[in-house]
């Protein structure tokens, strides 16, 4: 491995069709000689999300982080104030954690924002070089900068927006039918 992905946002193409991982838009969290780790950011979970309606008294999208271990919470928090110690960072403004019954407390004694917390069910991971290949293959498009707020109430309009930003050809996508063999 000759770069790390770490902290950069994955576009799928158009290749990536019919599974969890079409039009998604994905945030690496980590990515070494082991493997990669990343959080999809535009894919609501409504059934996880009628499940955190239990601790709370109010409405909360949970998102489908990937398809690897969906009983898996995680949770990426804005925020200099850390809640817990038990977490990893993603960059300065934003950290990582699993740590449910914290960031729960938190939220309810008003010590954080519900606002700046994005709730995960699941990761996307990948295998040593399984990343790499991917965009190789031009699964993935590499975005290094895009001034993103990471517990935004992102949609499926997330990637069209994205696409849209990037110019050119990735236009052309941005506009193309999600099943591209109606294009």
């Amino acid at each position: 491995m000759n770069y790390s992905y770490k902290g950069k946002i994955l576009i799928s193409t158009p290749d990536i069709s019919g599974d969890i991982f079409s039009r998604s838009v994905v945030l690496i969290i980590e990515h070494n000689e082991s493997g990669a780790f990343g959080l999809i950011l535009n894919k609501k979970n409504s059934q996880m999300s009628s499940k955190f309606k239990d601790f709370f008294d109010f409405k909360i999208e949970v998102y489908d982080g990937g398809p690897v271990e969906n009983d898996k919470v995680f949770f990426i928090v804005k925020g200099k104030k850390k809640v817990t110690e038990v977490f990893s960072e993603i960059n300065d403004e934003y950290y990582l954690t699993e740590d449910i019954e914290n960031i729960i407390s938190a939220v309810l004694n008003k010590e954080i924002d519900i606002h700046d917390v994005k709730i995960f069910s699941g990761y996307s991971g990948w295998t040593a070089s399984q990343l790499d290949n991917e965009i190789l293959s031009k699964m993935w498009t590499v975005v290094d900068v895009y001034n993103l707020d990471y517990t935004l109430p992102n949609d499926h309009t997330l990637w069209k927006s994205i696409m849209q930003n990037l110019g050119g050809e990735y236009l052309l996508w941005a506009n193309s039918p999600e099943d591209i063999s109606l294009n």
